[in-house]
């Protein structure tokens, strides 16, 4: 995807999944989950080995089909396992499917293409955000004057 295309992404996005999101702080998943968060997104953590526990003060989800209508499925796997979550959330109606940094599966980004869904691989909406120089909240832009 070009910058505008991530740009649009990012700031018509709304609801976002953390598939694999950690609770250590030294993880990528954790400050990425957080920085979510900050900017306004209603992001919800998805961890099966976590399950029940909280992230940032979300309850973490064991499945992605806990997670409900969801905009944006954030994917902290293996590439080898990558596939799966793509196939689940083309199945669960998600919009777009960002893979992390180091993760590509361009199988499953082609079947994510062909289902009308878009596909991100090997970037980091944290830092695409800060290069784009995005504002400070998602939400500032849905907000209106009074």
């Amino acid at each position: 995807m070009d910058d505008a295309a991530i740009r649009d992404l990012l700031l018509q996005t709304r609801r976002i999944a953390v598939v694999g999101a950690s609770d250590r702080p030294d993880r990528p998943s954790y400050g990425v989950f957080g920085f979510l968060l900050a900017r306004g997104y209603d992001a919800v953590p998805v961890n099966p080995t976590l399950a029940g526990r909280e992230i940032h003060g979300c309850r973490v989800l064991a499945s992605l089909e806990e997670a409900g209508a969801l905009d944006m499925v954030d994917v902290f796997r293996r590439s080898s396992e990558a596939g799966a979550v793509v196939d689940e959330a083309i199945r669960l109606g998600a919009r777009s499917v960002w893979l992390q940094l180091g993760v590509v599966d361009e199988a499953a980004a082609e079947r994510a293409r062909a289902a009308g869904v878009k596909i991100v691989m090997d970037r980091c909406p944290a830092i695409e955000w800060r290069r784009l120089h995005l504002p400070p909240k998602v939400t500032d832009l849905h907000t209106k004057p009074a």
